[in-house]
C-alpha cells in the first residue's frame, strides 16, 4: 500500500517545495495537477524543495479528470467545507493505495468534486479565527496522520547514520 499526495493546481511555489520534501520525508509519492502558479524549474520551488528532490517520486496530469481516470485507491479529500475530522479515518482499513487529496491555495478543489465526494471529505479542525490552514502544513499533518498508523517500515525513528549518527547527541558532550 502506498502513500500519495495530490496537490490540485498548487500555486505557491514554497508551499509546493515543502510539500516535496515532507513526501520524500513520509516516503510518499507526490501527484501534481495542472496549472501550477509556477514552473518546476522556477528559483523559489528549488530553494524549498532543496536536495530533495532527487529523491521525490512524482507525476504530473493535465487536469483533475486525467487524475482520476489514471489512479485508484482510497481517496480521502481535505477540504475547508469536510464535515468530518481527519481522526475519523481509519487508513488501517484501506485495501488500496491512500490519496490524500488536497486544493489549490486560492480556492481548493471544485465544488462539484466535494459535492459528489462529501463521504470522503475531511476538514482538518481549527479555531472559528481561520478560514484554514497553510497548505503545507496541511499536508504536514495528513502525513503524519496517516504515517503514525501504517507503520511504512521506511520511516525510522532515530537519526540515521547517513545524517549525524543515531546516538549523536548521546556522545556530543563527551568530544
Amino acid at each position: 500500500m502506498k502513500l500519495n499526495v495530490v496537490l490540485f493546481e498548487p500555486e505557491i511555489p514554497q508551499n509546493t517545495g515543502n510539500i516535496m520534501r515532507s513526501c520524500v520525508g513520509f516516503h510518499a509519492k507526490l501527484h501534481l495537477i495542472k496549472p501550477y502558479g509556477f514552473t518546476l524549474d522556477e528559483k523559489h520551488l528549488k530553494r524549498a524543495r532543496l536536495d530533495y528532490f532527487k529523491y521525490l517520486e512524482f507525476e504530473e496530469y493535465d487536469s483533475l479528470e486525467d487524475f482520476l481516470v489514471k489512479n485508484k485507491g482510497d481517496f480521502y479529500i481535505l477540504s475547508r467545507y469536510g464535515h468530518k475530522s481527519p481522526k475519523e479515518i481509519d487508513f488501517t482499513k484501506a485495501q488500496n493505495d491512500i490519496y490524500l487529496i488536497f486544493g489549490k491555495e486560492s480556492t481548493g478543489l471544485p465544488y462539484d468534486f466535494i459535492a459528489d465526494n462529501l463521504d470522503k471529505t475531511f476538514r482538518i479542525p481549527t479555531t472559528d479565527k481561520v478560514r484554514s490552514l497553510n497548505l503545507s502544513n496541511c499536508v504536514a499533518i495528513m502525513l503524519y496522520e496517516a504515517s503514525s498508523v501504517l507503520n511504512d517500515p521506511e520511516l525510522i525513528g532515530h537519526e540515521p547514520d547517513s545524517l549525524k549518527g543515531e546516538n549523536f547527541i548521546d556522545t556530543y558532550k563527551t568530544k
